[in-house]
Parts: structure tokens; sequence; C-alpha cells
């Protein structure tokens, strides 16, 4: 297991308002491989609780997979050319999205990783937005990081 630091950046394009909304977070996580697939394993923290959400992205050739357990808990499946419903259930109440995954992209460097997926994004069986995911994977002590 390696220690990474994580970067995704999430936009997402809301049809009606003819916008873009940028995400942006980084955060330190714990990576390895195991039978062709990628894992990375990272904690966070929602503003204003103190319970903490544990966050695994599983990832290979086609596939993205985000299960998260804590103060949410969800279990989606990016898998391109391919629509997937899931039961995302918060502090406020459940929801039922749809992905519909068009393309996932994966670039493994030496030294790092960059998962990237595009897909649409339905919520109770409407379509919310088009939305697009970058994650960066570095190791954390070869990061050329910088907050400019």
């Amino acid at each position: 297991m390696k220690e990474v630091l994580l970067t995704m950046q999430g936009l997402q394009f809301d049809q009606r308002l003819e916008n873009a909304d940028k995400i942006e977070t980084v955060t330190v996580g714990d990576y390895y491989k195991k039978n062709n697939k990628h894992y990375v394993i990272y904690e966070e923290v929602t503003e204003g609780f103190t319970q903490a959400t544990k966050n695994r992205l599983k990832f290979s050739e086609g596939i993205l997979e985000l299960t998260r357990n804590g103060l949410v808990n969800v279990h989606m499946v990016f898998q391109e050319n391919k629509k997937n419903m899931t039961s995302y259930n918060t502090p406020f109440g459940q929801i039922l999205i749809g992905i519909d995954t068009r393309k996932i992209q994966i670039e493994e460097k030496e030294e790092d990783i960059v998962v990237e997926v595009d897909y649409a994004l339905d919520v109770n069986y409407e379509f919310l937005s088009d939305c697009h995911i970058k994650i960066h994977i570095c190791s954390k002590e070869n990061s050329s990081f910088s907050l400019n």
C-alpha cells in the first residue's frame, strides 16, 4: 500500500442554467493494485458534521466504482456505455440516481494515474446534468502539487 495525493475535479453542466459548477477536492489516501484493479481508499469530512465518510475508488478498463460509507452511503458504478441506478443515502434522506456513463479514460504512468469519466446524471428518473470527473492520483513523495 502506498500513500498518495488524490485530486478530484468534478464539472457539472446544468442544461437549464447554462453554467458549469467546478468542484475540486484534494486529499491524502492509500493506493494499491490487486488482480489488475486499482484501489484508492480515503476519508472525507463534511462541513457541519463530525462523522467521517470512508470512500473506496476501484477502477480498471471501462469501469469505475465509488463506494461511500458513513455520513452518506452509496455504491456508484460508472460503466462505459451503460446506465446504472443506485440509492444515495444522505442524512437528509434517500435519492435514486442514474449514472449513464459515456466514456472512461485511464492514463497510467509510473508515478501517477489520471482517470476521466463523462456521464449523464439523473435524479429520481429526471435528467439533471451532464458531468465530467477527473481524478489524479500521484505518489505523495514524488508529488509536484502546488496551490497556484
